[in-house]
């Protein structure tokens, strides 16, 4: 655990985030707050939006956008060109849903893995195809080598099958799929090919021009920090005059003529863009730390806690202890109980923010670790669930069959 920041330096970057006093916040994978670098910068955008709305809409808006975009393009391994911003990665993946125009008898394959809300995206667009359909595929469970995810994607994958949709790092289960061997498979079979990816943005090292996705969705305001707001669509070159967005408005201030896929998505009408133009401090900021080192020391703190987690219940996690499948969040089985009365006492009780799920009809925990978190956090937690678990009244303590 020697890649874990302790000490002074551990206090410093804890004293960048403004949380909540006597809070332990270990749910940075749904709502990442902003450090105060990074709202600071955005404050600065949002005081000259609100000195000097035209000057900003007219004149400075566009520029601003263009260059934030620079930033995040040089980040993730990409052509501006291919890129926009997007309010997140929800939205960005209704993007590609309107764009794409599924066709009758067309069927659209996802992994159990995947966001609900992306499910219900694409269930929408395959029933409004009239004859389209989704297929959910499940993977395996332990999961053991990347062949064996490809392989039972592939298995489900048939000649009706026009678009694989696939998690880079999933949300239920914050599992790393092996999305270059995907997206190589799904290459050969004709296949297209849309990652969901706002977790995997700072977890992972990106290469988005390299990977060949077809399209890519993710959030910024998770593990990069950036605000609440600010997310991105990646759009291979092959696919930009495909692109549609939803919300159509004039496009670029002051209204002239639309010369790249991307200027439909500069100005989709009066709206704070602050949070995107924010971007590059919140890249600046884990600039200061440094990428690996960063990932090194949130992926320590997520084994910790599957350490220590896994020593409480001696249940079994999905994949194996690498960073290759997974990053800096832990991901665990509890016993079975009541998830949604578990996580309200962990809050009311202890002060601790967590989310126990229900998934695949057992109850599990998602530990998510940024910098601003330490190990006695963890131990907090760990004793939090022995006590709420296995000494007080959950409704499903351990039995040895569990």
């Amino acid at each position: 655990m020697s890649d874990i920041i302790e000490g002074d330096e551990a206090a410093y970057w804890r004293s960048q985030w403004d949380l909540a006093p006597g809070v332990s916040y270990l749910n940075h994978g749904s709502f990442g707050p902003p450090p105060r670098p990074v709202q600071a910068a955005r404050r600065v955008w949002q005081d000259q939006l609100d000195a000097q709305p035209m000057d900003f809409f007219m004149r400075r808006l566009e520029p601003a956008w263009v260059e934030s975009r620079r930033r995040l393009a040089d980040l993730i391994g990409a052509d501006e060109r291919n890129l926009v911003f997007a309010e997140n990665a929800t939205a960005a993946m209704n993007v590609v849903a309107h764009s794409l125009a599924l066709r009758p008898g067309d069927e659209v394959l996802l992994t159990d893995h995947e966001y609900g809300a992306v499910q219900r995206i694409w269930r929408r667009a395959a029933d409004l195809a009239d004859g389209a359909s989704v297929c959910v595929v499940q993977l395996p469970w332990p999961i053991e080598s990347a062949d064996q995810v490809v392989d039972a994607i592939f298995s489900a994958a048939g000649d009706r099958t026009r678009l694989l949709v696939v998690s880079h790092i999933t949300s239920p289960t914050a599992v790393t799929l092996p999305v270059q061997q995907i997206v190589a498979r799904a290459k050969q079979r004709g296949i297209l090919v849309c990652v969901d990816g706002p977790h995997a943005l700072a977890q992972l090292p990106l290469e988005l021009d390299r990977l060949d996705c077809d399209f890519y969705c993710a959030s910024c305001h998770k593990w990069l920090s950036a605000p609440f707001g600010s997310g991105f669509l990646y759009v291979a070159p092959r696919h930009h005059a495909a692109i549609r967005t939803p919300l159509l408005s004039w496009g670029r201030l002051p209204p002239g003529p639309l010369q790249v896929w991307s200027d439909e998505f500069v100005w989709s009408g009066t709206r704070d863009p602050s949070a995107c133009l924010a971007v590059p401090a919140a890249i600046d900021f884990l600039d200061q730390v440094g990428w690996e080192r960063f990932r090194r020391h949130t992926h320590a703190l997520a084994q910790y806690a599957r350490h220590r987690l896994g020593e409480l219940t001696t249940q079994t996690p999905i994949v194996p202890d690498s960073a290759d499948w997974y990053g800096s969040m832990a991901h665990m089985p509890l016993p079975p109980g009541d998830a949604p009365a578990l996580q309200r006492q962990l809050w009311t009780e202890y002060g601790i923010e967590v989310p126990i799920n229900s998934w695949s009809n057992r109850r599990w925990i998602r530990v998510s670790c940024h910098l601003y978190n330490t190990r006695q956090e963890i131990d907090r937690l760990v004793d939090a669930i022995r006590h709420l678990v296995y000494v007080s009244n959950d409704p499903c303590p351990l039995t040895p069959d569990n």
